[in-house]
């Protein structure tokens, strides 16, 4: 939000697929997936963003903007990685 980001959904689910939060700044579209991990003994947040996963957010993301209805639409994928209580942003990641 501090980026001139409104956020128009979270949580929004389709069959196959669930997208964390979706925000929008004019015609972009940004679907952000949030990966959590109290500590990286099990790997880091970032690894969790698996080929298999990025394919179901697109596929997801792409099913919402069609939702809007509207043309001329940009759509960015990025991951929102929290390690303990540290927020890293990854922006247009895939």
């Amino acid at each position: 939000m501090s980026r001139g980001f409104t956020v128009i959904a979270r949580n929004w689910t389709m069959r196959g697929g669930e997208l964390d939060v979706v925000a929008r700044r004019g015609n972009l579209i940004a679907v952000c997936e949030v990966k959590a991990r109290a500590t990286n003994n099990f790997g880091s947040p970032l690894e969790a963003m698996t080929q298999l996963k990025q394919q179901r957010v697109r596929r997801a993301g792409f099913a919402f903007v069609r939702t809007l209805e509207e043309s001329g639409l940009h759509v960015r994928f990025d991951v929102a990685a929290v390690l303990g209580t540290k927020l890293e942003m990854h922006e247009d990641i895939f």
